[in-house]
């Protein structure tokens, strides 16, 4: 394997594809990557068994091959070497001896037949969505999925193929966050999990461009292939609960408030909240809603803002970090709270729109 290739060609790859390499790996194999030269150039795949990243590299080959090389060494002589050099890398034996300018590398390799071959199973759809929306539709669902819960299919975000429309939703069981764009999905609905670490991939590959790309659905796993960078996630097998009951009927028991102000409140009496619970209970009174925080110290934060509702002197808490975060999926400068009583979750939609809704338990102060 030989082949010459700019810095910047090569890092701009291998640093997305090093996020999956984990720096602890029970196979030595994992914490390497598989570099493939091939005519056209160059495809480098790291992968930690669940998340696999490929992503192509335009090179100049002079002789194909593939060998398997440590990942983050190679990131690091990467960022290190001047900008504008020009890599010329070379497999000798079991070496990998990179020439840039005056530095001189040699990497130890492992066989590529070592590393573990990704999941060729067949598709059972294929899909084109706008990029854009589909990093948006992740975003504004993601942060409410659970942290190691024993409960497994609560660790990742469901995503339903629905016809007209990809909808995502997430929850840890106190919150939870569903998003959807309208779509041309055809076949039958699929339901399907994919994984925390998934899902962080997704996010980060992912461009706010307006621009397809494609999602493949196998039996097992989810791949998304933009131009030139594929990542293959496999799924949690598990049955996500019926999100759909805890969403809260529609009611005209509601505040409406301006958005930024309403998060600046949150942000500052939050200051003062319990650090272990993170409460803050809303007071609803003509005009306007309190923010009031307490802390075991005897500290007290108030704040006031303007709001519109139908409310009688109700009074409510909430964990203000859930809070904060449903008010910041939401898009537009004002925002609707709907909630039934002090026992109640509260539904945090837009004024005109529910595409995106969030949803927050109460918390008992």
């Amino acid at each position: 394997m030989k082949f010459s290739i700019p810095r910047e060609a090569l890092l701009a790859p291998i640093a997305q594809v090093v996020n999956v390499v984990e720096r602890r790996q029970t196979l030595p194999v994992l914490a390497n990557f598989l570099i493939e030269a091939v005519d056209d150039g160059l495809r480098i795949t790291g992968t930690d068994m669940e998340v696999e990243l490929v992503a192509r590299a335009n090179a100049d080959v002079a002789q194909t091959g593939s060998i398997t090389v440590p990942a983050r060494k190679l990131v690091d002589i990467c960022r290190a070497l001047p900008d504008g050099v020009q890599m010329n890398i070379q497999l000798n034996d079991d070496k990998l001896a990179i020439h840039a300018g005056r530095s001189r590398f040699t990497l130890s390799t492992l066989p590529a037949s070592e590393f573990p071959s990704s999941d060729q199973s067949e598709s059972l759809a294929s899909y084109q969505v706008s990029q854009g929306k589909l990093r948006k539709l992740v975003d504004k669902t993601s942060f409410a999925m659970a942290h190691q819960d024993v409960r497994h299919y609560l660790n990742g975000l469901l995503m339903e193929f629905r016809g007209d429309q990809l909808r995502a939703v997430a929850t840890d069981g106190h919150r939870l966050a569903l998003s959807e764009m309208d779509a041309d999905l055809p076949g039958e609905m699929r339901s399907l999990i994919v994984p925390r670490k998934g899902v962080l991939e997704i996010n980060r590959i992912l461009e706010d461009i307006d621009e397809p790309l494609n999602v493949i659905v196998g039996q097992g796993f989810l791949r998304i292939d933009r131009e030139r960078i594929i990542m293959t996630t496999k799924l949690i097998d598990g049955r996500f609960p019926d999100y759909e009951a805890v969403i809260p009927m529609a009611t005209d028991n509601a505040l409406v408030a301006n958005r930024s102000e309403m998060v600046d409140a949150l942000q500052r009496a939050a200051i003062l909240s319990n650090e272990k619970y993170r409460g803050v209970r809303l007071d609803m009174e003509p005009g306007t809603v309190r923010v009031v925080a307490h802390n075991p110290q005897q500290e007290e934060a108030v704040e006031e803002v303007e709001a519109e509702h139908n409310f009688e002197q109700l009074k409510v808490g909430f964990n203000v970090n859930y809070l904060l975060d449903a008010l910041n999926a939401i898009d537009g400068d004002q925002v609707r709270v709907a909630l039934r009583d002090a026992n109640s979750s509260c539904l945090v939609t837009a004024i005109d729109n529910d595409s995106v809704r969030q949803v927050v338990m109460p918390l008992k102060l």
